[in-house]
């Protein structure tokens, strides 16, 4: 609904976005002035310009408009994969490709849209009981909390570094043995969107073992120390083996057999899964384990691999 103004006469010499700040207080000046641009703020019946001067007496309508992030967020009919639920948590199996949190370009379709539909009573509980999450093309093993209370003891286990999480990673490259990567993690300099190793970044530590070998790529298990953005993706990039289809992290073409250099570069997504969750249950305090298998379109590809991994030289 519009919103109408008298301009004072003791405003008069004021531009025209200046004076909406004092009739709007609880907006910024920046949104304001998105809103005249858009052509959502009238003088005297005429769309308006920013720079316009006011000299007294002129009506002003305004039609505000709420930018998402303000709004009460939507409950939304979105399947779940459900591993587990009771009353103090939920596991879930999250598929690549779903957002877990709304967001810049993305306020709906995401988990906590699907969480409110599934568990209405979310709703009162922080970012409706999400406590980690995983990156929108990586799929695997995610704990919200149902409780206030849960939520509560959840966060604390994380903080303590007590839940088990470990991630099924194709990497490109062969790797001869386990290591660990322990380098501090923080926002990458100059790129704001990718994340980086600096020495002013939050400690960070991954532990991996190989799993299965294949020419020119590894599949490996990564155990977390810690629970950094993008952490797995950065640290393996570190060392040279960034994982296989990660549009951020992955720099120029990869040493790679000729014959795989396709079907690796065309994987729409980062190999990316997590694959085992533990952690002590914030009610009973009893050890609970989840594992959760490889999504088809990972199988998928380490299927094809070993088909031409197989081949006569």
């Amino acid at each position: 609904m519009p919103v109408h103004f008298t301009v004072p006469d003791d405003y008069a010499g004021l531009r025209l976005d200046q004076a909406l700040v004092k009739f709007l207080p609880e907006y910024s000046r920046s949104r304001l002035q998105e809103w005249i641009a858009q052509q959502l703020v009238k003088v005297d019946g005429a769309n308006a310009t920013t720079k316009q001067k006011l000299w007294g007496g002129e009506k002003l309508e305004v039609l505000p408009q709420v930018h998402p992030a303000e709004q009460p967020y939507m409950a939304e009919d979105i399947a779940l994969e459900i591993m587990h639920e009771d009353d103090a948590l939920l596991v879930i199996n999250k598929p690549a490709g779903l957002v877990v949190h709304p967001g810049s370009g993305n306020w709906e379709g995401t988990l906590l849209n699907a969480l409110l539909h599934h568990a209405p009573q979310l709703a009162g509980v922080p970012r409706a009981g999400i406590v980690h999450r995983l990156d929108k093309d990586t799929s695997g093993l995610l704990v919200v909390a149902k409780t206030l209370a849960s939520q509560t003891a959840l966060v604390r286990q994380l903080e303590a570094r007590s839940v088990q999480r470990e991630y099924l990673a194709l990497v490109h490259g062969e790797l001869a043995r386990a290591g660990k990567v322990d380098a501090p993690i923080g926002r990458h300099p100059t790129q704001r969107v990718k994340m980086a190793v600096v020495e002013s970044g939050k400690p960070a530590v991954t532990h991996y073992q190989i799993e299965r070998k294949f020419p020119s790529c590894t599949l490996l298990r990564c155990r977390l120390e810690t629970g950094r953005t993008h952490q797995i993706r950065v640290h393996l990039a570190r060392i040279g083996h960034p994982l296989v289809g990660d549009s951020v992290y992955l720099k120029g073409p990869q040493k790679c057999v000729p014959k795989l250099r396709e079907l690796l570069g065309g994987f729409p997504r980062q190999a990316l899964h997590a694959t085992r969750l533990g952690l002590e249950h914030p009610v009973s305090g009893e050890m609970m384990e989840w594992h959760a298998p490889l999504p088809q379109d990972m199988v998928q590809l380490l299927q094809q691999i070993k088909i031409i991994a197989d081949e006569p030289a």
